[in-house]
């Protein structure tokens, strides 16, 4: 990547659990650019008085933006950015970072829908059973001719669509307000939600988390749905009435939950989620931010900064995202 020399370079701050890591990209990547003036993993090492542009991991920014008298801008190192959009300080301008995590989303849903689809866990089972029954052959279905029903049709589910497609699913969406988004045979509401719950096969949480989207999965959605139906959530753990959700797949009205994210992380230890025989926990890990992508994503807006040119991906306090 390459970049025009400004007239002076642009002093930087680092607050990450990467800061040491992304010091060394950007030192690499960008001569003459900026200079990184303070970079640690630690709040308590960073003077807010310095600060006019900050590259930070939310939580560690919230608890050091509203004490930054001269910030102007602030590159999140997350997708998810609820802990500066709460803030109370809306005084500068608050970039996010996109268009990095459709390979490993795509990952991460196909090989949760297609282990229900081909029954792994029941072949595993088999295979550990006494005598000839662990020849027995359990039905498998196809994820052709299901419907897959994404909340949250925006940039990281658009990588999720042609997959679908291929596999010859049906893909519906929901957003905000039913915008219709390509690839979709339908876009509904979150007034709609229910409507859209019943024809799911399967259904992928990919909300951001605001005022509109929490508790989105309760127990009206959850009683829409076909009790075969699996439900993924990679978006915020928020999304989820944890109680409705438990309530249904204890009456099977649900076949399985992955759950990925979660109000309190890590999980807390005595939480049935961990051992309930429907649920699959995985650790905040359906996609995950790489320093690498992240200072390419900050470089660039680098440049537009010095430019005076829009920089990409500015978040919206107002909405949430």
């Amino acid at each position: 990547m390459s970049y025009s020399m400004p007239a002076s370079p642009l002093s930087v701050t680092i607050l990450s659990r990467d800061a040491s890591e992304f010091c060394a990209l950007l030192t690499q990547h960008s001569p003459g650019l900026l200079i990184v003036d303070q970079h640690s993993d630690q709040v308590a090492d960073i003077d807010p008085k310095r600060i006019s542009v900050l590259l930070a991991d939310p939580d560690l920014a919230a608890e050091i933006v509203p004490h930054c008298p001269h910030l102007q801008w602030c590159q999140s190192t997350w997708a998810g950015n609820a802990p500066l959009l709460a803030q109370p300080k809306q005084d500068y301008v608050l970039t996010g970072v996109k268009n990095i995590f459709g390979e490993q989303m795509r990952e991460y849903v196909f090989a949760h829908l297609l282990y229900y689809s081909r029954e792994i866990a029941r072949f595993q089972a088999l295979q550990r059973a006494p005598g000839p029954e662990r020849w027995m052959q359990p039905p498998t279905a196809s994820l052709a001719g299901q419907t897959l029903a994404i909340l949250g049709a925006g940039s990281i589910a658009a990588a999720l669509v042609p997959v679908a497609q291929a596999l010859g699913m049906t893909v519906i969406g929901l957003n905000r307000n039913g915008t219709p988004v390509e690839g979709y045979q339908r876009t509904y509401s979150l007034a709609q939600k229910c409507e859209l719950a019943a024809q799911a096969d399967a259904v992928v949480n990919l909300l951001p988390d605001t005022p509109a989207t929490r508790n989105v999965i309760e127990e009206s959605f959850l009683r829409a749905l076909p009790s075969h139906a699996v439900l993924i959530n990679a978006g915020r753990g928020a999304a989820i009435d944890d109680e409705a959700l438990l309530d249904a797949l204890d009456k099977d009205r649900l076949r399985g939950a992955v759950l990925d994210v979660f109000r309190t992380e890590p999980l807390p230890a005595e939480h049935p989620y961990w051992a309930h025989p429907k649920v699959l926990v995985t650790q905040h890990t359906a996609a995950i931010s790489h320093p690498s992508d992240v200072a390419d994503i900050f470089l660039d807006n680098a440049q537009r900064y010095y430019q005076r040119q829009p920089l990409q991906y500015v978040l919206d306090f107002n909405k949430g995202y």
